[in-house]
Formats: C-alpha cells, structure tokens, sequence
C-alpha cells in the first residue's frame, strides 16, 4: 500500500483521518473530494458548476501523482446536496472524461461545510507508465 497525496497540500493541512488516496496492486482508491484549494487550506463555495469542476480539479491532480490520468478512472461514487442540480453538474462532470465514462451512482445526501458536490472515485494505474 501506498500513501498519494494531492500534490500541493498545504504542509500540516488536516483533512481528518483519512488519506487522499491509496495505490495497492494497481488500483486507486480516491477518497471523497470537494472544492477545496489544498494550498490555501480552505473550502471555496460557489455554484454548483464551480464546485465540480474545483472537486474533479483536485481528483486529477491526485490520480496524476499516482502516474495516472483521469482516463484510468473506472469507478466514481458522487454526492450532490441537491439533486435538483444534476443536469448542470453533469454537464460539467461530463467535461472531464472523453472516450470512455468511468461507471457511476449519483445521489444526494447531506454533506459538511455547506457543500454542494463531493467526489470518491477507484482508478486502475496501469505498471507500464
């Protein structure tokens, strides 16, 4: 097992007892994403459109570190504080994928900060790069 860490965390920025994601035999396990700035160590709220794109922003950044691409995402599970606003979620969720779409379950749920979007998502890295 392998620790990754989004590579511009903020030295001493605690996001709980979690890691960002762990590489074991291949696989990816990104831990649930928001609009956060790692650098800054803050949350930064906006419409929902913002929002997603800051989350899949720093989901990249860290499939990245790990040697993979967000094309190597198979698998994503996402949080949405309000359904209501899917279409315009997906519009841009649909953005950062482009032959393949990784597999996914969207539902809504209560989520901290007053948040409007959270990401976790399992990528397979492949050994040859």
């Amino acid at each position: 097992m392998k620790k990754i860490a989004h590579p511009k965390r903020a030295q001493g920025f605690d996001t709980g007892a979690y890691s960002d994601a762990i590489l074991v035999d291949g696989f990816l396990f990104v831990s649930g994403q928001a609009s956060v700035d790692f650098e800054t160590s803050q949350f930064k709220l906006g419409t929902i459109e913002e929002e997603t794109s800051q989350t899949l922003n720093n989901i990249k950044a860290i499939v990245e570190a790990a040697g993979g691409s967000m094309e190597d995402i198979v698998k994503c599970t996402v949080h949405l504080a309000d359904i209501s606003e899917f279409d315009r979620y997906n519009k841009v969720y649909a953005a950062y994928f482009q032959e393949t779409k990784p597999a996914r379950i969207t539902v809504q749920s209560v989520l901290a900060e007053g948040l409007k979007v959270e990401i976790d998502c399992i990528a397979r890295i492949p050994e040859d790069r």
